[in-house]
């Protein structure tokens, strides 16, 4: 027994060094993942990724024959697999580890909470409540760029804030603005992040509301991280006042 556990050890082995090292990344990761089954949007989550890179590299996983598919957009890792990742990730940083954990868990809060929120949309819509519309989308799109759904995120800020600007809702808009430019700057877009985000500051601004601290913290923060030159250069530091 102990020979033939140590054979599909040794086959697992040649599959996953076959795999680039993102592909590794995730398949080590993915014995961390909680429940038996798991789609596109907890991998991506799980890997800190867009989703579709997450599923590029299920992809993959898949021709190695490192996870299967049960059902349609449903993965799964057999148990000797599963084992397998598992003890792979035990040799990676601690603190990689529970960030994991920890993002593939926020994108199960995510898909509760969403729930209720489009429950929430859909009441709105029903009674016309607008406003109601615009909050619901951009508090679904913030929920959407915690689990690095960043199309999905840009769909429902840019949704919310055709409504917000309809109606004049200017801390929507600002709020619709400031999700959309960080959509982009986690796809690392950052030339695109800029515009949405300095029409967010002026919006925040205008209404003296405590975003525009936020939104010039991000606009002065390094681009690319760690460089010295900074995501808008023109944006100024604010004096007291």
């Amino acid at each position: 027994m102990r020979a033939a556990n140590l054979s599909v050890a040794a086959a697992f082995d040649l599959s996953y060094h076959d795999l680039s090292p993102g592909q590794q990344r995730l398949f080590r990761r993915l014995g961390l993942m909680p429940g038996p089954t798991f789609d596109a949007y907890a991998a991506a989550a799980l890997d800190g990724t867009s989703l579709g890179e997450a599923r590029r590299q299920l992809d993959e996983l898949y021709d190695q024959h490192l996870i299967t598919e049960p059902a349609l957009g449903r993965y799964q890792l057999h148990d000797l697999l599963r084992e397998h990742a598992r003890a792979l990730a035990a040799t990676d940083d601690q603190a990689d580890r529970v960030a994991a954990a920890g993002r593939v868990l926020d994108y199960y809060l995510y898909t509760a909470l969403a729930a209720g929120r489009q429950q929430a949309l859909a009441l709105f819509r029903d009674l016309g409540n607008l406003l109601g519309q615009a909050e619901a989308l951009n508090r679904l799109g913030e929920l959407s760029l915690r689990t690095s759904a960043t199309a999905q995120a840009r769909d429902q800020h840019s949704r919310a804030l055709a409504i917000a600007r309809d109606i004049s809702a200017a801390p929507e808009q600002a709020r619709a603005l400031e999700g959309i430019g960080h959509s982009h700057l986690q796809e690392r877009h950052s030339s695109q992040a800029v515009v949405p985000l300095r029409q967010a500051l002026t919006i925040y601004q205008r209404i003296r509301a405590p975003g525009a601290g936020r939104v010039q913290e991000t606009l002065r923060s390094p681009n690319p991280p760690g460089s010295v030159e900074r995501l808008d250069p023109d944006v100024t530091t604010p004096t007291p006042g």
